[in-house]
């Protein structure tokens, strides 16, 4: 099989379970986070506010990967920019917003979000090892999505892909979307966003006292993870037993 079959083929197969394989690397890096957390004195150990503004500046690196998710999303018309995992689904392309500066702005999202939970281990080589089999898994799910893209839209996605760079954003050729922000498709879609960074968060918090024998956990992630899961739910039942979040081309 030439490399470039074989590339659009792990990118297809990566992309059908691009949803639950960066688990593992969640895992790997639990694992991590304890084995070097109970072998290590650790700077943070003797700092605790120190760790506590560290910790705040992880979050803040995955909000900012959630902030591109729903800036992205909430200028997409239907069957564009979604969470589907069975198959492509493009009913036209996106070229505005952030589409105007990258190609694929939601990736570029989801690096941010697990950036900041990878941050959290406070190893550095796991963090540079994260980079770079981040890049590795979506390097080809991109692949495979712009040989469908290109297919689909022949000259017009070339002529767009040209310009645009892959993954590191042109800010100065951003061009307004024509459509609307759509709060209910960012709802719709991005609900599970902040509930689970709440609870990764909370997890390694947890994990930090339990290692550090330590007996003062962080509210602010106790009722983020509170709050946000409760709205997740209200969100999940409007969006599967009401019409409430729907919006027609949206």
């Amino acid at each position: 099989m030439a490399l470039q079959e074989e590339m659009e083929l792990q990118g297809n197969w990566l992309f059908t379970r691009r949803g639950s394989l960066p688990l593992l690397i969640l895992a790997v890096g639990i694992v991590t986070f304890i084995v070097h957390g109970s072998h290590s004195t650790g700077f943070f150990k003797s700092h605790p506010v120190i760790e506590m503004y560290y910790q705040v500046s992880c979050f803040l690196v995955s909000l900012l990967g959630l902030f591109i998710r729903i800036y992205t999303v909430g200028f997409t018309p239907k069957n564009t920019s979604g969470r589907n995992t069975a198959e492509q689904v493009a009913d036209c392309l996106n070229t505005k917003g952030f589409y105007s500066m990258v190609r694929h702005p939601l990736y570029v999202g989801n690096f941010f979000m697990w950036l900041g939970v990878a941050m959290l281990t406070e190893i550095f080589w796991f963090i540079i090892a994260f980079i770079f089999l981040y890049w590795l898994y979506y390097e080809r799910i991109m692949y495979a999505e712009e040989q469908f893209l290109r297919k689909k839209f022949g000259n017009t996605y070339t002529d767009w892909a040209a310009v645009t760079p892959a993954i590191l954003p042109k800010f100065q050729q951003f061009h307004r979307s024509n459509l609307h922000f759509s709060w209910k498709k960012v709802l719709r879609n991005e609900k599970n966003g902040l509930v689970a960074l709440f609870i990764l968060f909370l997890i390694f918090d947890l994990l930090r006292l339990w290692l550090r024998d330590d007996s003062h956990v962080n509210l602010f992630f106790v009722v983020g993870t509170l709050a946000s899961a409760l709205l997740y739910f209200v969100l999940k039942y409007l969006k599967h037993k009401t019409s409430l979040l729907n919006e027609d081309g949206r």
